[in-house]
């Protein structure tokens, strides 16, 4: 009977069973995720009994990662893209290099060709947008600093990907010896993927920027919450289709794109919540659908191989990046967020690993170990994420070579001489340059108010110091950046980051450097702000509850008017 509904067939058992699996794996105080994935390699060809349809599977897939990247450029302008570049782009770039020359480096050692080498090295060095996504939003770090540089960091992969899968054909070819297309073949390549790529950012930027919200609107106006469902929905599939079929982008950064630009309309808060039911379910198939290509033999027919790769995700290319943040002079904790960020593999590598099978350069294992390594890294990813604090605690004790660079002698990271006294003394400290971040910096600007910033992104502070401004840059959970911030003598801390993870810390050095300041922090929901309220001993501000209490005063005051 299956055999006639091989879509409901999936969906049924691939819902159903990662449902159970995952209820299990979080029961054992385990990641949902590593459910989700077992549940793919029960439905898999490679273990006994009911077999899922494979390519059913892996369009659905698909279908995940377009509303997944979809509500990505929900909440991630061009703005956050452009402020996070100067570490992104080389970033992306130098890592991605490193990682392949690890690939290529081990793949040679076991006798492959140097194109199938080449693929391979590639397929380990782009990581999974999907599953980053995953691991910020449960940590509530999608909006956070560090989580827009990991993000950005991410697309610059996935742009670099492409022009990979376009270049991949002629420069096998050439490394095989079949055909001397030279480079005047390469650059031709490279010139018509760049143009493509810009003829569509352009396309999204002038007309999808006005088209998609008039679109939108005029759906609002009926009045139809499962016509505008739908009409978001639709959006997001039809663009990232035409932009991979007209301009030879991938699915994904089509998507991606077409909600940057819904992002700047009215209409974003209300697309993201109306959507994500469907792009949680569809996540769920994603990561079934990578399990089903899991071939539990390989761990014991190869076991080496599978640990070289997984070292090389999980180990070899996070260090390499970690490096290059730090060298960039960013905080520690935006080194290691960006290494787990980066400690896993997924659609890309599978991808590419297709595009090698088609070229024939690859050896018949390839594949299995590459999903090896991809289905590990993603078990593992989110304990890389809770090992962060713990790792860079250890790391400050331990290491001379860690704290040397928290206390390093950058100009950004502490006061000019020349600032104004009255910056110094009676001020207040706000730590955090975001959307509400920037909103109290204008008050307090308009009221004349003396406040100092301390932001992790150094170029943002480039240009508040510009703008004459008083900031530093740092992660302000560290005491050393309170104290250039001169909290010791400030009135106020007002703590505007949405990454409420290092509240508690930067709460506990500001008392001990001013034991009678006051302490102003946001929160998400009440139940997080009734515990940050009991430990920062400080006001806490809860966004719904103060747009319910704005509303409520200005309806009574029109009310007695």
């Amino acid at each position: 009977m299956h055999d006639d509904l091989p879509l409901i067939t999936t969906i049924a058992a691939g819902l159903g069973l990662a449902l159970v699996f995952g209820f299990l794996a979080v029961r054992l105080r385990l990641p949902a995720l590593v459910g989700y994935l077992l549940a793919g390699v029960v439905l898999g060809p490679f273990t006994p009994g009911f077999v899922a349809d494979a390519a059913i599977a892996a369009q659905l897939a698909e279908i995940g990662v377009m509303l997944l990247m979809f509500g990505v450029g929900l909440h991630f302008s061009l703005g956050d893209l452009l402020a996070v570049r100067k570490i992104a782009v080389p970033g992306a770039v130098v890592q991605m290099v490193a990682a392949t020359a690890m690939g290529m480096g081990i793949a040679t050692l076991w006798g492959w060709s140097l194109p199938a080498a080449l693929v391979f090295g590639i397929s380990l060095s782009c990581a999974s947008t999907v599953v980053l996504l995953r691991a910020l939003e449960s940590r509530g770090a999608l909006d956070t600093f560090n989580g827009r540089i990991a993000v950005g960091w991410l697309v610059v992969e996935d742009l670099a990907v492409v022009l990979v899968l376009v270049l991949l054909p002629p420069v096998a070819s050439i490394l095989s010896g079949g055909s001397h297309a030279g480079m005047e073949s390469i650059w031709r390549e490279i010139g018509t993927t760049l143009l493509q790529v810009s003829a569509f950012v352009v396309l999204m930027l002038l007309v999808g920027r006005r088209l998609f919200p008039w679109l939108l609107w005029q759906v609002q106006k009926v009045g139809s919450r499962e016509l505008f469902t739908l009409c978001v929905v639709a959006a997001a599939v039809s663009i990232a289709y035409g932009a991979t079929k007209l301009f030879g982008v991938s699915f994904a950064l089509g998507a991606f794109f077409a909600g940057m630009v819904l992002r700047e309309s009215q209409f974003s808060e209300r697309a993201a919540h109306e959507t994500l039911p469907l792009r949680d379910a569809f996540a769920v198939l994603f990561f079934v659908s990578v399990g089903m290509l899991f071939d539990p033999s390989v761990l014991v027919a190869q076991p080496l191989r599978v640990a070289a790769v997984v070292g090389i995700i999980v180990f070899g290319k996070s260090i390499a990046a970690a490096v290059l943040v730090l060298l960039l002079r960013y905080p520690l904790h935006t080194a290691l967020t960006v290494s787990a960020s980066l400690a896993q593999i997924g659609e890309f590598s599978f991808i590419l690993m297709a595009l090698g099978g088609t070229l024939g350069v690859l050896p018949a294992d390839a594949q299995s170990l590459v999903v090896a390594g991809a289905l590990i890294s993603i078990a593992l990813n989110p304990l890389l994420f809770h090992a962060i604090e713990p790792t860079q605690q250890w790391l400050l004790r331990r290491s001379q070579m860690a704290r040397d660079h928290a206390a390093r002698d950058d100009p950004l990271a502490e006061l000019p001489m020349s600032t104004d006294p009255r910056f110094l003394s009676g001020h207040v400290v706000l730590v955090g340059y975001g959307r509400v971040g920037r909103k109290v910096a204008a008050d307090l600007g308009a009221a004349g108010l003396p406040f100092v910033v301390a932001e992790e992104n150094r170029e943002l502070v480039e240009q508040l110091r510009g703008q004459g401004m008083a900031a530093v840059t740092g992660d302000a959970s560290r005491p050393e950046v309170l104290v250039q911030a001169h909290v010791a003598r400030a009135r106020l801390l007002v703590i505007a980051t949405p990454d409420t993870l290092g509240v508690r810390q930067m709460a506990e050095h500001a008392r001990l450097l001013n034991p009678v300041i006051e302490i102003v922090v946001r929160s998400h929901n009440e139940e997080e702000a009734r515990r940050l309220e009991a430990e920062v001993s400080g006001r806490v501000f809860v966004g719904e509850l103060e747009l319910a209490s704005a509303m409520s005063r200005y309806v009574l005051e029109r009310c007695r008017a």
